[in-house]
């Protein structure tokens, strides 16, 4: 667990919490982790969830299959990030999504119930982990909401200047790295891979941006801007 101290430290259910207290607090909250091979599935949508997951190393992405058996991806895991907190705070603990392993990772998983109650030690922790709690449920609902405009959007160029304008702005900078990869970006995007690759094609031959596999350059963030008026 101590090997995993600095990327919890990051994580934003442990913000304000000093990592040398960190063992200790995830001790009193029965955490545990949980390793995962490539492509390996955490759970499945239908299933009930009790716990939140924290992916400490690899990557994960969240997906979510339609009546007809579609799937579409919702959001990709990296190190520190936090899943299965919007399932845990429903009646039924239903999950409506599957997570699935992309990179060999290992998970630290926390009982709900050790969050929101606090425990026979009366340790100072548990008030900030609430509060952090009910800031990233805040923030979950927010980025549901940005997904939802950005799917909302018709044009190909339209969702590629939008998601990469965020992307741009996450990062705090016009050069970047994404996290998916062409595949995983068009089903992100709910798009053709053959047409969203021939759009940004067109996109490096305007000079509007330049990239090599997942690193990206905004040349002109005017540009973009433009196909979302």
């Amino acid at each position: 667990m101590e090997a995993y101290i600095p990327v919890l430290s990051k994580c934003t259910l442990f913000k304000g919490i000093a990592g040398e207290n960190l063992g200790a607090l995830l001790s009193c909250l029965c955490s545990y982790t949980r390793s995962y091979k490539d492509n390996e599935y955490v759970f499945f949508a239908g299933n009930q969830i009790n716990h939140i997951g924290i992916l400490v190393s690899g990557s994960a992405e969240i997906i979510k299959e339609n009546l007809a058996g579609n799937r579409h991806i919702m959001a990709f895991l990296d190190p520190a990030q936090i899943f299965g907190e919007g399932i845990v705070c429903t009646a039924q603990r239903i999950s409506p999504v599957t997570i699935r392993v992309k990179e060999a990772a290992a998970i630290l998983f926390i009982p709900y119930e050790r969050i929101i109650k606090s425990c026979g030690n009366s340790c100072s922790f548990h008030v900030q982990l609430i509060q952090n709690m009910m800031m990233i449920l805040g923030q979950k609902n927010y980025n549901l909401n940005n997904k939802i405009e950005l799917l909302a959007l018709k044009g190909m160029r339209e969702k590629l200047a939008a998601y990469l304008l965020t992307e741009s702005k996450s990062n705090n900078s016009l050069s970047f790295n994404i996290t998916p990869n062409r595949n995983e970006l068009a089903e992100y995007l709910n798009v053709s891979r053959t047409s969203m690759c021939r759009e940004l094609a067109k996109m490096k031959e305007e000079n509007i941006l330049d990239y090599y596999q997942n690193s990206f350059k905004i040349l002109s963030a005017e540009a973009l801007k433009k196909c979302l008026m």
